[in-house]
């Protein structure tokens, strides 16, 4: 182990170039005009891969290429098999005016490397990827077989992926997937995510007269629908936070005692929470602190609200229309479709009959659990406590990640959420980056990571 820790050490300043050419392609996948980029960038990864000895195919999909790169395996010999997932596909950069600079150049400032997809995702699955370069480099044998599976669509939604595994389901069943596209509580402190949230969208419209009526002439007589979609939505939470829809609650399950005594010792201050989001004071649930809130809890968001005349000075209409969009984040045992229909009855009995309802589901997830005292992630903890020199915590996520269901479903495994990034880092925002030391970090957790994962498969049933 040691040798494969010194190569990692050794060659840290070309990995880290490395990653720079990598993120320097504008894998846009939610922007058509990216597309070339998304296939420059596949097959640059394929290459790379290639040349480190993997097993390498670019697979075409209708929408952008999924790499698959695994380790060469022999004939006659098993050794278990884990799957390593992450995405080259990237957030759009917009608005390019608030990034100090150019979010396709990345920048290194100190320990931090900015850029457009440093910690999401490119950097959190590349430090896995050298990892392996040092196991193959140095000629230590690795305890078990690995398939990377790299797509380029995540970030809109992975609609290709379940199709891919379930055409792929021989070649990718594994053991368990190991994915780190989550994220840490603190400098420091490792963390193993064993829940995500789950989502369901939806967008609603409430129609009125059959054109722009003019306020003076006719109000008064005729329901204002942006008025009635203001009052219908302020009705749909309490002033305690809760969510009033009858049947909201029904599957949720609770937090065990256990859980919630792991989650009150991750480090949180509320003042500096707020200061941090820019409020002038948290709102939440009440009975749950603000962790449990944020990833513990289901909650319903108004995502946006359009109606009437929104341009300069004052236009003195009723609209015809109104609309918004809401999501749901789910937690265990909350099923999207059956959450849906409780939304959908109690907006129905809600709505005035002055105006016309129209319901248009979205996309959806399931929440998900693993247990964190199972084999895997047990071992999984002690290779975080490995790499980091700090002993691991426990964590839920509040946002959805829509393909671990996935990869229980096809493949039978369930995924260990393993993140690299910090609070900080920016995901999605202007001046995104990625900490250096966790990539450091991350590097050595992928070399502990195996031979712990390979040990707790001799002991742990295969799921059918």
């Amino acid at each position: 182990m040691e040798t494969v820790l010194a190569y990692l050490r050794d060659h840290e300043d070309r990995f880290i170039q490395e990653l720079c050419d990598y993120i320097g392609f504008p894998s846009v996948s939610a922007q058509p005009a990216h597309r070339g980029d998304l296939s420059a960038c596949a097959h640059w990864l394929r290459r790379h891969c290639h040349d480190l000895g993997l097993e390498v195919r670019l697979c075409t999909t209708p929408g952008h290429p999924i790499l698959l790169a695994g380790t060469p395996r022999r004939k006659g010999r098993r050794k278990p098999h884990f799957l390593v997932y992450g995405h080259y596909d990237v957030q759009p950069p917009e608005p390019f005016e608030l990034w100090n600079s150019p979010p396709f150049e990345p920048r290194r400032v100190g320990r931090s490397l900015f850029g457009r997809g440093a910690s999401d995702n490119k950097g959190q699955h590349w430090a896995h990827l050298k990892a392996v370069e040092a196991y193959r480099r140095t000629g230590t044998e690795l305890p078990c077989d690995l398939t990377f599976l790299i797509e380029g669509e995540e970030e809109v939604g992975s609609s290709h992926l379940s199709a891919f595994l379930r055409d792929h389901r021989a070649e990718l069943r594994c053991d368990a997937v190991v994915i780190s596209d989550t994220g840490m509580p603190a400098r420091g402190l490792p963390a193993l995510t064993y829940s995500l949230r789950g989502i369901a969208a939806l967008e609603l419209k409430l129609t009125g007269p059959d054109r722009d009526l003019h306020s003076g002439i006719f109000g008064g007589s005729v329901d204002n629908p942006a008025l009635a979609l203001c009052q219908l939505l302020a009705q749909l939470r309490d002033r305690r936070g809760r969510v009033t829809i009858p049947g909201f609650y029904d599957e949720v399950a609770p937090l065990t005692l256990h859980e919630r005594k792991a989650l009150r010792r991750l480090p949180f201050h509320a003042r500096q929470y707020a200061r941090f989001l820019g409020v002038p004071k948290l709102f939440g649930e009440r009975g749950f602190t603000p962790w449990e809130q944020r990833t513990a809890r289901p909650t319903i968001e108004i995502n946006g609200l359009t109606s009437g005349y929104q341009g300069a000075g004052s236009k003195t209409i009723i609209p015809t229309c109104a609309s918004a969009k809401l999501t749901l984040r789910l937690v265990p045992n909350q099923q999207p479709e059956r959450t849906i229909r409780h939304v959908v009855r109690h907006l129905r009995r809600l709505t005035p009959p002055t105006v016309r309802l129209e319901v248009s589901a979205g996309h959806g997830a399931e929440p998900y659990l693993v247990s964190p005292t199972s084999g895997y992630a047990q071992a999984s903890l002690r290779a975080l406590r490995s790499a980091f020199g700090q002993t691991p915590v426990l964590l839920r996520e509040g946002g959805s990640i829509p393909i671990v269901t996935a990869f229980r479903k096809q493949l039978g495994a369930d995924s260990l959420l393993l993140g690299l990034a910090l609070p900080d880092d920016n995901p999605h925002s202007p001046n995104e980056k990625f900490d250096l030391d966790n990539f450091a970090a991350g590097m050595r957790l992928g070399a502990h990571l195996w031979p712990e994962l390979a040990a707790a498969s001799a002991k742990t049933p295969r799921r059918d």
